[in-house]
């Protein structure tokens, strides 16, 4: 995977510290935020860069306005975005330039067709997850890297805009939210917004044979607090984003 960027790289608890800053601001200034992920999810990725390697297609699935193509192209690559809905490709004024409209359960993408498919946040808005998991899989070359993030549904941020309610049950705080600002949540749970576990998604890696996980563990504090994930139950709700770093196996 190609780099023709020079990346001011931040680690451990400074970055920490740096992303929770940017996300107490992300309703009123989101571009600082999602730019700073962008290059913090490429950064991350070049840990498992595969030497010599000359195709760099990406897929960004639920890759929304495009902070993560637009990121991708000045690390060389030719990303595109598959989103579910229109309105999310127009988000805060922006658009990517290569886009599609298409169900990540059901990607309209080849076999194999590239060497790096991300996806963040986007797989506790699916009924089915594990279809995603799987077409993510079918869609990336032997030796390409997969990029997947998620909010554990026991995270303080499980039930999104109406956390920390969903803690007492996700339908009780999606009425809780209408009743308090006489409009329905965009996150209403049984409909866009599901129940998802942590230790469940980090079995259905470890179950499949044609994935090697890289590293997996919580996406916004350091690196060396993996141990989070660990821990059951308390895993799920300290981990507050989880992610999978993965590579498809080889069996050429």
């Amino acid at each position: 995977m190609a780099t023709t960027t020079t990346s001011t790289r931040q680690t451990g608890l400074r970055r920490s510290i740096r992303l929770i800053r940017l996300y107490l601001r992300e309703q009123e200034a989101p571009d600082p935020f999602y730019n700073f992920l962008a290059e913090d999810t490429f950064d991350r990725i070049s840990d498992f860069t595969v030497a010599g390697q000359t195709d760099h297609l990406m897929l960004d699935v639920g890759g929304g306005p495009g902070f993560i193509a637009e990121e991708a192209r000045k690390r060389g690559y030719s990303c595109a975005v598959i989103e579910y809905e229109e309105a999310e490709l127009r988000l805060h004024g922006r658009i990517p330039d290569r886009a599609a409209v298409g169900d990540g359960q059901a990607l309209p993408v080849r076999d194999h067709a590239v060497s790096f498919v991300h996806c963040s946040n986007v797989l506790e808005h699916v009924q089915r997850p594990e279809l995603l998991l799987a077409e993510m899989v079918r869609v990336t070359r032997p030796g390409g890297v997969g990029y997947l993030s998620f909010t554990p549904w026991l995270s303080p941020w499980g039930g999104h805009e109406t956390s920390p309610w969903h803690f007492f049950g996700g339908e009780k705080a999606a009425v809780r939210y209408a009743e308090r600002n006489c409009k329905e949540p965009k996150n209403r749970f049984g409909r866009n917004l599901f129940a998802l576990h942590l230790s469940t998604i980090r079995q259905w890696f470890v179950d499949c044979d044609d994935v090697e996980i890289l590293w997996d563990g919580p996406r916004y504090w350091p690196s060396s607090w993996k141990f989070l994930t660990r821990v059951p139950v308390l895993g799920e709700i300290l981990a507050w984003n989880y992610l999978v770093i993965f590579r498809i196996r080889d069996r050429s």
